[in-house]
């Protein structure tokens, strides 16, 4: 799962946070499938789970703030895609915390993230980036 060009939205930070995005889940994907034993890949899946918790608050918190600076219709529909999202995550840290990092789940969490991080940035982040488009075509 690579950063395509094509996912830009054309607000820099916001790019610059989903290509980061992008980055991590790759690497944390590409993690799951190595051939090392398990014990051996546990420190980077849960510095992933780590970082996932709170960059996509950071991230998150920064696009709404984005959406509500240039009036977004769709703000409060966006807003509550992330706070799903977000609790998703913090099942899944809490899953962890309580039984352990076990392997089924963290594949699935793998998938779960790769499917999200796509589907949300294509589908949408560009609406936002349309609407930017449109609104800059009516100054």
């Amino acid at each position: 799962m690579m950063w395509k060009e094509k996912y830009k939205i054309g607000i820099q930070i916001i790019d610059e946070q989903h290509e980061e995005l992008f980055y991590r889940v790759s690497k944390f994907v590409k993690l799951l499938h190595q051939e090392d034993p398990w014990q051996e890949k546990l420190s980077q899946i849960k510095e992933t789970m780590e970082f996932m918790q709170s960059y996509v608050i950071i991230h998150f918190d920064y696009e709404e703030a984005y959406q509500k600076e240039i009036n977004y219709p769709n703000h409060e529909g966006h807003r509550k895609i992330h706070e799903d999202f977000k609790r998703e995550i913090g099942k899944y840290a809490e899953t962890f915390a309580t039984e352990g990092y076990n392997e089924e789940l963290v594949q699935q969490l793998g998938g779960k993230l790769m499917a999200w991080l796509i589907n949300h940035v294509v589908a949408d982040d560009l609406k936002m980036a349309q609407y930017i488009g449109q609104e800059a075509g009516k100054s």
